[in-house]
């Protein structure tokens, strides 16, 4: 069953609601079988024996009540032995009035009117095999941490110049060495608050000595004990670190009152709560915006870095932990398997995915030696986890935060289990390499055998086509052939296609986070048939969604998760809105569907008519007036207004702005530089065309009247705008008068019927933009060979065109109704006015009529249909032609 389906049948329950059969019809709804249901009725399944009880092993404790407190009993029954012991999914109260329900998988929790229930429909969505997906929330102490840290640095940077990559080094490694020392006072390494104490006590208030004072601390902290003569006891008490983390000297910056202030603020942290990946988020607010563009790192917060693992590895291994209870020898062979797993991030970065990687790791582990009832120290090295960084800091600092991570770890075995490793001295460790990802062969850098467990992990540098530098360029053409096609390919489909290369015939899997650029428009067809090819596919993703993290400068991408196996068996879940749908088969544009691409087309593979692009002008500007520049022109002199046209791109079509422009035919040319006005643009026109880098442009420097493409034509059109929000649930597409000019951000269809209108407006039209659409940020960026020269439309019948019709009028008649508003409003999907969108629902119906009489349930199927058909087509048109031509071939043949 699909949700539309579950939705539907959950509203025929309230509309048919009876306490007697009340929680078998909500089982029924979620397509649970009408026979085990009828068993569970009779007491077959039912292990509980009390009235208005049922227990359903796995599934469901439910217990109704007219007397008690529903809140109350609820708290008795979850920890009730006799309950907790059939492992329920779901406990459910209810006096019919309010419903109480505690997921115990998840620990969420519903308090509803119960006839409420229909709108959270989604809460007992795992009863029909639909698992909802988790979302962590961020640490408070993280990003607090994040903030201090960047006030710290933003104090600093006041008085010490960071202008040069080894003055920013040096700022980078004196706070990564502040970062160790307040972990360390909070985490058992050094005395309780012993290092912010320090400060305190022995520097003066206004911060001129802390430079000195903390230079000698790190070289105290770097010296053996055996090694140290004549130190004051403040100094002598610090102990012994070593791990290369204060090895070079490096020496600290200059402090004011304000700068040791925040240092002092920054130690007041209780650190211990704090996760070693805030260093991610340090260097994101240390390092400077063109360094950071330049290496195209984005830092991860641990909500998203867990959005990642769990259904690359964790998910699986807990599952088979939770198989393994009661079995010694089953948890052995898991804890000797997690033993040895391998983690290999190729972009690492500061080391998060890593990190967090590592800890979730040792937290199994830790359960599994729980169930042995075991006295074994954790088996989990460091040195099973692998990296690759380009950026030297960032690598030194990936090594450190990984060590923090241990002995973080370590603190909480030691609180299990009362036994742990000795903290110091630091031992250098994890096998994180200084080095471009591109140019090193992977499998020397996490050396693979046949049988070893590796998962690929990370958020590897997006850099889009036209922002590589040549380096990155390089690094492109290096991996793919021919080289052609790498020019348009974002950076990085080289960790795709390399670690495609790796799994392939293996075990090992992938789980990269990216933009979603590689799964939509021209780029599918570039990147992903190289990925198949080497029997690697999607066995699991996130749709696009965007996310932030607890970095200085927030920043939210619109992104999407891949997970690649080479067990072209394995089971396939597409992740959306907090929902986990099981599926056949993913394809490259993450939709349920076979492994097809969608071909850019020069005319559309339906028979619909030719979409042209807008015309151009590339004119600096001098052929466009505003709505007062054309007032005046026209009252100064009358003989301008028959060459002023209004000129409509996507811009000015969604938001009501009105443009005009000057519109000059070949043969009025002369007319027309009589006009003082006309002649000052033009001039205007010939000489910025002439300082163009571009030849084309200072070759149009001849022709100032026209515009560099003109697709123009003197009648009727529809406009679909180039630019479109995402979040709009259709494409505001409208009618023009033959005295509008559409320029290049829109598209246009002249001289067209009606009914085309129907079909480019259509929900069914925006489900496939939505998918083979490329983006300008997250905006749709409609292209006509891809959105509609390749959109599958079925021939339609004459009584079809008309009924199509009829609901476009009627869709222009409510838009009619709020004259005053703009399409961006009116399309506000949530302020649209419902007769709009009725409207637009009865349109939509109508045009899925014309591809069957049976409505689709929701965009998932229709997508699913609209990939068949499109893979039909082009297989037609491969053997016979398009379908249009082999209907007039059949018509010619009748008519002789």
């Amino acid at each position: 069953m699909n949700i539309s389906q579950i939705e539907n049948k959950i509203q025929h329950v309230i509309k048919s609601f009876h306490q007697d059969t009340f929680i078998y019809d909500l089982l029924l709804a979620y397509g649970l079988p009408k026979a085990t249901i009828t068993r569970l009725q009779q007491g077959g399944l039912n292990l509980s024996k009390v009235n208005g009880e049922i227990s359903w092993k796995k599934k469901l404790f439910f217990k109704s009540t007219e007397s008690e407190d529903v809140h109350e009993l609820i708290d008795d029954i979850k920890t009730d032995d006799k309950v907790i012991r059939h492992s329920p999914r779901f406990i459910v109260v209810t006096d019919y009035e309010t419903l109480l329900a505690i997921d115990c998988k998840t620990s969420d929790t519903l308090d509803i009117p119960i006839l409420d229930i229909a709108k959270h429909f989604d809460f007992f969505l795992p009863w029909a095999g639909m698992e909802k997906a988790q979302n962590q929330i961020e640490n408070p102490a993280d990003v607090k941490a994040a903030e201090r840290m960047a006030k710290l640095y933003d104090e600093i940077k006041k008085d010490n110049a960071t202008e040069t990559p080894e003055e920013v080094h040096n700022l980078n490694v004196f706070l990564s060495r502040l970062l160790f020392c307040s972990f360390a006072e909070d985490t058992g390494i050094f005395e309780k608050n012993q290092f912010t104490n320090g400060i305190t006590s022995h520097t003066q208030v206004d911060g001129s000595d802390l430079n000195t004072y903390l230079d000698k601390l790190f070289e105290v902290m770097n010296t053996e004990y055996g090694k140290r003569k004549n130190l004051p006891a403040y100094l002598d008490a610090f102990p012994y670190v070593n791990g290369g983390l204060l090895r070079n000297k490096h020496y600290a910056p200059l402090f004011t009152r304000r700068s040791r202030q925040a240092i002092i603020a920054s130690g007041e942290l209780d650190w211990r709560a704090i996760n070693p990946d805030i260093f991610g988020s340090m260097i994101q607010a240390v390092i400077t915006p063109e360094h950071r563009g330049g290496l195209g790192m984005h830092y991860t917060s641990v909500p998203n870095i867990k959005k990642v693992i769990e259904p690359l590895f964790l998910n699986a291994l807990y599952e088979d932990f939770e198989a393994a209870k009661g079995n010694k020898k089953k948890l052995t062979d898991l804890l000797h398997r997690i033993w040895k797993i391998k983690i290999f991030d190729p972009a690492c970065g500061s080391g998060n995915f890593l990190i967090i990687a590592y800890k979730e790791l040792r937290r199994l582990e830790m359960k599994i030696l729980k169930q042995l009832n075991s006295f074994a120290l954790s088996n989990i090295s460091l040195g099973n986890f692998y990296g690759i960084e380009l950026d030297d800091f960032a690598h030194e600092i990936a090594i450190l935060s990984l060590w923090l991570a241990e002995h973080q770890m370590n603190q909480e075995f030691f609180k299990e289990f009362g036994r742990s490793k000795p903290a110091l001295p630091l031992k250098e460790t994890g096998n994180i390499i200084h080095g471009n990802a591109i140019n090193l062969d992977w499998k020397k850098v996490c050396p693979k055998k046949d049988e070893d467990e590796i998962y690929i992990l990370g958020n590897p540098p997006y850099l889009g086509a036209k922002v590589q530098n040549k380096n990155q360029k390089s690094d492109l053409e290096h991996l793919v052939r021919p080289i052609s096609l790498s020019k348009n390919m974002d950076y990085i489909s080289c960790w795709f296609i390399k670690s495609s290369n790796y799994i392939s015939n293996s075990i090992c899997k992938v789980s990269f986070v990216s933009t979603s650029s590689i799964v939509q428009g021209e780029h599918v067809e570039l990147l992903w048939p190289y990925i198949f090819s080497n029997n690697v596919i999607i066995e699991f993703c996130y749709s696009p969604f965007k996310w932030s993290n607890s970095a200085k400068h927030n920043a939210g991408v619109t992104v999407v998760i891949i997970g690649l196996s080479s067990n072209i068996n394995c089971e396939k879940f597409i992740y959306t809105d907090n929902i986990k749908i099981k599926t056949e088969n993913i394809n490259a544009y993450l939709a349920s569907g076979k492994n097809i691409f969608i071909r850019k087309e020069s005319k559309s593979i339906s028979n619909l008519p030719p979409i042209y692009f807008g015309s151009m002008p590339r004119d600096g500007g001098f052929l466009i007036l505003s709505e007062e520049e054309r007032n005046k022109a026209i009252q100064s002199d009358y003989r301008v207004l028959p060459f002023i046209k209004m000129i409509i791109g996507s811009k000015e079509f969604i938001r009501g702005e009105i443009r005009y422009c000057i519109w000059i035919e070949d043969n009025d040319n002369k007319a027309a530089y009589n006009i003082p006005f006309i002649k000052h643009r033009l001039d205007k026109v010939r000489e910025w065309r002439l300082t163009s880098d571009a030849e084309s442009t200072r070759n149009y420097a001849k022709f100032p009247h026209r515009f560099v493409q003109i697709s123009y034509k003197n009648s009727n059109s529809i406009i679909i705008p180039c630019i479109s929000s995402e979040h709009r649930e259709y494409i505001p597409v409208g009618f023009l008068d033959k005295n509008t000019v559409i320029n290049n951000k829109g598209f246009a269809i002249y001289d067209s019927d009606p009914w085309v209108f129907a079909v480019v407006t259509s929900r069914i039209h925006m489900n496939w933009v939505k998918v083979v659409a490329g983006r300008l940020e997250t905006r749709i960026n409609y292209s006509a060979s891809l959105c509609y020269n390749a959109f599958p439309f079925p021939i339609i019948t004459e009584l079809q065109k008309k009924e199509l019709q009829k609901h476009v009028y009627r869709v222009l008649e409510e838009r009619e109704h709020h004259s005053e508003k703009t399409l961006a409003q009116l399309y506000d999907p949530d302020k649209m006015p419902k007769g709009l969108r009725e409207a637009h629902h009865q349109l939509d119906l109508a045009v899925e009529r014309c591809y069957r009489s049976k409505p689709f349930d929701n965009d998932e199927e229709r997508l699913e249909y609209l990939f068949k058909l499109y893979e039909q087509m082009i297989l037609e048109e491969r053997t016979k032609g398009t379908l249009f031509e082999v209907e007039t071939k059949s018509r010619k043949k009748k008519n002789g």
